[in-house]
């Protein structure tokens, strides 16, 4: 797997040329904060979704009226990237549209993920270009896993505190698909105490009302101060039993129960017009 590493004199992170994902995020004293990716729940460790965030009916949706098929976040996780910036403490990858993107997405696109280090944080952005004649329909979201516990933490009750100190409707999935009830909200004045339990029907879904911004972690000892740009959804995710937690901020969620399965139409798409450029980011600053 081709790697590229960037690093300061706080924190080092290798980025994968496939899928452009962030493997591992390491602190000066030698603590990992990303999950490993250990095949027995999830190898997945931070991918990239595009061109759609979640599941279509039967991966299939339709665009303009024409029927294509997508698995579950889309194409960009495993396809191979091109590395076009290479710094000490930055790199860029690059996806563009090819034949085989075409297939199943008849857009010309491109994709430019960065990542960057600054003091103990991790900045990730997504810059989509249209650069086709039409406009162009899609959802984009990030998918860390952090570990879970945190390290130094075990044995901790660990929580996600919402800094707006909201209480976002839950919503569901079923087959993949987000269910349209709106559930109450699990979080409290804000925080919300992660349970494995939770998550025994699959991730926590919050369509809108979560903010911008939380910290996860335990009360006292180590900690992310964790941040989205341009993103309105969020979901929690985890395999129960695992040691991750998944802060996934969107734009843009999987089809609904019952819903229509033209891309344009899916809940929170993105409608971007040709030759316009839309930007995405989450910064994770590891603290304790």
């Amino acid at each position: 797997m081709q790697l590229t590493r960037i690093a300061n004199d706080q924190v080092t992170v290798d980025v994968a040329a496939l899928g452009a994902e962030m493997q591992s995020m390491q602190t000066r004293d030698g603590r990992h904060w990303l999950w490993h990716g250990d095949a027995t729940y999830w190898t997945g460790r931070s991918p990239i979704l595009f061109p759609i965030v979640g599941k279509a009916p039967n991966d299939s949706l339709t665009i303009a009226g024409e029927r294509y098929q997508m698995s579950q976040h889309g194409f960009a996780r495993r396809s191979n990237f091109e590395l076009v910036t290479e710094e000490s403490d930055r790199c860029v990858y690059r996806l563009t549209a090819s034949e085989a993107s075409k297939a199943m997405y008849p857009f010309d696109f491109q994709l430019d993920v960065e990542h960057r280090v600054e003091g103990r944080a991790v900045v990730v952005s997504a810059e989509v270009t249209n650069r086709d004649t039409r406009v162009m329909p899609y959802g984009i979201g990030f998918h860390p896993a952090f570990a879970w516990p945190l390290p130094g933490a075990a044995g901790q009750v660990h929580s996600v505190t919402l800094e707006d100190g909201g209480e976002p409707a839950l919503h569901r999935l079923s087959g993949g698909l987000v269910t349209p009830e709106a559930l109450a909200s699990p979080f409290v004045r804000g925080r919300l105490e992660l349970r494995h339990d939770d998550f025994a029907q699959d991730a926590m879904v919050f369509p809108e009302g979560a903010g911008a911004g939380l910290r996860y972690g335990p009360e006292t000892g180590p900690s992310i101060e964790f941040i989205w740009e341009n993103l309105p959804n969020l979901a929690l995710w985890t395999k129960p039993g695992a040691g991750f937690i998944c802060l996934e901020p969107w734009h843009g969620t999987a089809a609904e129960v019952g819903g229509s399965d033209e891309l344009s139409e899916r809940p929170y798409s993105e409608l971007l017009g040709p030759g316009a450029v839309a930007r995405y980011s989450f910064r994770a600053e590891l603290r304790g």
